[in-house]
């Protein structure tokens, strides 16, 4: 039976410490930064200049998902999928004769499978 020693306790209760400490300076700089485009946005008001709606956290704004996400994972499946196929090869069948080899097929055929749908989903027009 392993007891836990007051050492643990303080590596966890640092650890913990350093993750609040983290999220807190990202937290400051975060609002640090608003407050900084708040006082731009009023001296431009000021002056006249019209300007877009702000949106609420501009560090999070996106464009979409990348479409190449699903080509990528694609590309990866598969060769996970044809390492584990030939890697069951070389190892060849257990000593009860029992084949392995087909175990990996499933990973070969889902990223078969992902590149395909990009090939078939992905926007002709760019």
């Amino acid at each position: 039976m392993h007891q836990n020693t007051l050492a643990d306790a303080l590596m966890a209760a640092a650890v913990a410490a350093v993750w609040i400490a983290y999220l807190y300076f990202q937290h400051v700089e975060r609002k640090r930064r608003l407050e900084i485009i708040h006082q731009e946005r009023l001296a431009a008001m000021d002056k006249g200049i019209p300007l877009p709606e702000l949106p609420l956290d501009p560090t999070k704004v996106t464009s979409g998902p990348d479409p190449r996400n699903i080509l990528i994972h694609g590309i990866a499946w598969t060769a996970m999928g044809l390492g584990g196929t030939v890697a069951l090869l070389v190892i060849g069948p257990l000593p009860n004769g029992a084949t392995i080899w087909p175990l990996a097929l499933p990973l070969l055929f889902l990223g078969i499978g992902l590149i395909l749908y990009y090939a078939l989903a992905s926007d002709r027009s760019r």
